[in-house]
């Protein structure tokens, strides 16, 4: 007779267990949620330890822009130190204005460049130099000084890194891929040859291409767009998974080799409420005409290209457009033959000084 379950029978039963499959990748899951857990809170702390080991106010006022989540300038200096032997402060070659629109989701790099004839606002005697001379002859703060004088946009914000740096990141991030507008021969890799299109570059590599101007038929223009081009490649590396794993090395060569007066907190707002104007970054320079003053070779930009470009930042950071009156258009007005014709001179006409003018400033 075959037998049923009884009561007493099904009591006796041992209870079911769960199949041992399951059971390990819930704990193989758990394990992984812990990790991921440590992994955020140890970047976390990592990512802040290195912000306040780059931080230096440098005598810049504080601005709350970022934290009202509006418009913001950052200006981005490059220094021609840290490589080459070089290890005093140096000029700043590199002058990009970043202007990001977290309204329009919009980022434009403006370039200004190193030889631009300008005010160097906050020196004792208020000279007219070149204007990569700013961050030599006074630091960030007369760098960030002369740039709102020069075009009356505000710029609240700085971050300079060291040329020597640049050649570290990108070996940091495993190198970059450049299309190379044109083959050129480098000095400053032995003679290297670079041939026209898609390369692989490394950091020696990298620092050579945005070095080179004689080569490049658009100059120092053309050196401008480069600096632009590896910066985004680097950007876009940067951002990829796998770097997620990397970071170690990358924060401590930022910490290094970067200052800004971004705080932590600043940083993090950007990164949360401002990540989608990286999606869209257009490039500007700033155009100037070739000219000899006192014995050396200067960009003077007429005072209609003054004018575009303030009258474009300001509308990027939503400000009303203004028409210009400093030092540069001053000068411009004294030379009123001058007209870009190569070895031209142009003439100085007294220390012009309009620091003292009120200036839009972010609030």
């Amino acid at each position: 007779m075959e037998e049923t379950d009884t009561p007493s029978r099904m009591a006796q039963r041992p209870p079911k267990k769960g199949h041992p499959f399951i059971k390990i990748l819930l704990l193989i899951i758990s394990i992984i949620l812990i990790l991921s857990g440590i992994f955020i809170v140890k970047f976390y702390h990592d990512t802040g330890k290195t912000i306040k080991g780059m931080y230096a106010k440098d005598g810049i006022p504080t601005t709350t822009t970022i934290q009202q989540h509006k418009p913001v300038s950052i200006l981005l200096l490059g220094a021609d130190t840290g490589a080459a032997g070089r290890t005093y402060r140096g000029n700043s070659d590199t002058i990009i204005l970043a202007t990001i629109n977290p309204d329009t989701k919009k980022m434009t790099l403006n370039s200004i460049p190193r030889d631009t004839l300008a005010e160097l606002s906050g020196s004792k005697n208020s000279t007219m130099q070149k204007i990569n001379a700013a961050y030599d002859l006074g630091g960030s703060k007369m760098a960030v000084n002369s740039v709102q004088h020069l075009l009356n946009v505000p710029v609240s914000y700085y971050m300079t890194i060291n040329m020597g740096a640049l050649q570290t990141l990108v070996d940091d991030v495993g190198g970059i891929d450049v299309n190379i507008p044109f083959s050129f021969t480098s000095v400053w890799t032995g003679g290297q040859k670079f041939k026209k299109g898609m390369h692989h570059l490394n950091g020696e590599q990298a620092l050579a291409y945005t070095r080179m101007r004689h080569e490049d038929p658009r100059g120092d223009y053309g050196r401008q767009i480069r600096q632009q081009q590896v910066i985004r490649a680097i950007l876009k590396k940067a951002a990829t998974p796998k770097m997620l794993f990397d970071y170690d090395k990358v924060l401590k060569d930022l910490e290094k080799n970067v200052r800004t007066n971004l705080t932590f907190a600043q940083i993090k707002t950007l990164a949360l409420h401002y990540r989608g104007a990286t999606a869209d970054i257009k490039s500007d320079q700033l155009q100037g005409q070739d000219a000899w003053i006192t014995g050396s070779s200067y960009q003077v930009a007429s005072t209609k290209e003054l004018n575009r470009l303030s009258k474009k930042i300001r509308k990027e950071l939503g400000l009303s457009a203004t028409t210009l009156s400093n030092a540069e258009t001053y000068q411009n007005s004294m030379n009123p033959t001058f007209d870009g014709v190569s070895n031209q001179y142009f003439y100085i006409y007294g220390n012009y000084n309009h620091t003292a003018e009120t200036q839009t400033t972010e609030k």
